[in-house]
């Protein structure tokens, strides 16, 4: 039978050597800390919040090559007599790798780490658009514009975003891929008006070494400080409730136990993060491919990718690529649409950041129906509102469509993590890929429609009926999606 004197001897032999009689008068609300614990209680600042204004600045770095084809488009057809199909095809090539490494790009940030990824897909973007400067021929500009930046730009795509917020993050993590995925926005503000100014005087060449100069400067920083997991700097991520047998003569950061999702009552970081941890040493190919296999069971991973890839025609696919030569057609100066889609660019990191805090706190279908219906309209309108000068209802559908921007990331990232569990990750990134895969056909459809008509009226018109397509097919995701836990999903053990 315990005594009481018994339970004395038992609290004191679990308290840390040398701690006995400092700890003896503590209350129970303080309990006995560890030399290593103290420090750690009194961080101020979270380290994921660290990572993720690197994560940020990187997507700032990356996201100059997104504000250039429409700006260069006229320049190199001037030099070299390329035609409007010629160059959407680069892009197209650009947009389609953009998307399709997306997935294969966050199997391999956990096999080889975030920071080596990341610092990575930075050269290539960096490379592809300082070798820009060197070419002459239309193959060449495949090469540059397509294969190596696209290469880059996929492995930096909003897949990255998604994955340091599972990665650091349980808590507000709406909101913070909303900031994140708002770098991208603000690339395209630091960089369009230098893009569009450079390539009027002195030319398109130094406006392209002005891009990779970007995402280079970049690269020290993910080296320095872009730390691949909570458990590298012996901390849980920011949010998640300390391991369950923690307490008095415990030390609350317990990496392994974090990583593996055996740390405490967390629901997003249960089982299905046990799941998750016996897999990112394979072969990230064919992890991202199993990953397609078991999502492709799924009627909401379609819905999602269909919808998605609408929303990448309506934006980097029509809106990124050809907004500058059909604002060109309408006689509007280029530097003056430069201009107008550097504030599509502000509006975006607004819309996109408040899209974060909204999903954080309502069904995500309901706002993705919502955005989609929105920006058809805005599309609707848009062949009305061009002219030689901007007038004040042009203003109106610029700030719309900057809201509306890339605010349907958040809510279809939380559904693929709240369906797929574990593999939410990899899953937002085929169906970024499906977005992609849009936004290249819609390039190069677009393209080719300029050339046939003279006029890009059909492009926004069909744009415009797509939105409404979507907003219909978001709507339809049965209601409980959304909710599901993660640990309850039953694709994440298949194989």
């Amino acid at each position: 039978m315990t005594t009481p004197e018994d339970t004395g001897v038992f609290v004191q032999i679990s308290r840390p050597e040398g701690l006995e009689d400092d700890t003896s008068t503590r209350t129970p609300e303080q309990g006995a800390k560890t030399p290593e614990e103290g420090p750690k209680k009194r961080r101020r600042l979270h380290p994921a919040w660290a990572v993720a204004a690197v994560a940020f600045l990187a997507l700032v770095g990356a996201a100059g090559f997104r504000a250039a084809p429409g700006v260069l488009m006229v320049p190199l057809q001037q030099e070299f007599g390329w035609s409007t199909t010629v160059l959407s095809s680069a892009v197209s090539i650009n947009l389609v790798l953009f998307g399709l490494t997306a997935p294969f790009a966050a199997a391999l940030m956990e096999r080889f780490g975030i920071r080596a990824v990341t610092a990575v897909a930075l050269g290539l973007i960096g490379a592809g658009s300082a070798l820009t400067v060197l070419v002459n021929q239309s193959w060449q500009i495949l090469l540059t514009w397509g294969l190596l930046i696209g290469l880059g730009t996929g492995s930096m795509a909003l897949v990255f975003a998604a994955t340091i917020a599972n990665t650091w993050f349980t808590k507000s993590r709406g909101l913070v891929i909303g900031i994140l995925t708002a770098g991208s926005a603000a690339g395209q503000l630091v960089f369009l008006p230098f893009i569009a100014m450079l390539a009027q005087d002195p030319g398109w060449r130094q406006a392209s070494l002005l891009i990779a100069a970007g995402a280079l400067a970049v690269v020290p920083l993910v080296l320095k400080f872009l730390k691949n997991s909570p458990a590298d700097v012996g901390a849980l991520p920011y949010g998640a409730e300390e391991p369950s047998g923690a307490g008095e003569g415990t030390t609350a950061v317990a990496p392994a136990g974090a990583a593996n999702g055996t740390g405490g009552g967390n629901t997003d970081r249960g089982n299905a993060a046990d799941e998750a941890a016996a897999e990112p040493r394979r072969n990230a190919a064919v992890r991202a491919l199993q990953v397609f296999r078991r999502a492709s069971r799924n009627r909401t991973f379609w819905a999602l990718a269909a919808g998605f890839a609408i929303c990448g025609a309506t934006t980097n696919g029509l809106i990124g690529t050809h907004f500058i030569p059909s604002a060109h057609d309408h006689g509007m100066p280029e530097t003056t649409a430069a201009g107008l889609l550097a504030v599509v660019g502000i509006f975006d990191i607004l819309g996109t950041i408040a899209s974060g805090w909204l999903t954080d706190r309502f069904n995500p279908r309901i706002l993705l129906a919502v955005y989609y219906q929105f920006r058809g309209i805005g599309l609707l309108v848009l062949p009305l509102l061009l002219g030689s000068s901007v007038q004040p209802s042009m203003i109106v559908f610029v700030v719309i469509y900057g809201l509306d921007w890339v605010a349907t990331v958040p809510p279809t990232a939380a559904i693929c993590r709240q369906v797929f569990g574990a593999d939410g990750s990899v899953v937002f990134g085929w169906v970024f890929a499906a977005h992609q895969l849009g936004a290249a056909a819609a390039a190069l459809a677009a393209g080719a429609i300029r050339d046939a008509t003279g006029h890009y009226t059909y492009a926004w018109l069909g744009a415009a009926a797509m939105c409404t397509i979507a907003a219909v097919i978001s709507a339809t995701i049965r209601k409980d999606a959304g909710r599901r836990k993660p640990v309850a999903v039953a694709v994440a053990s298949v194989d």
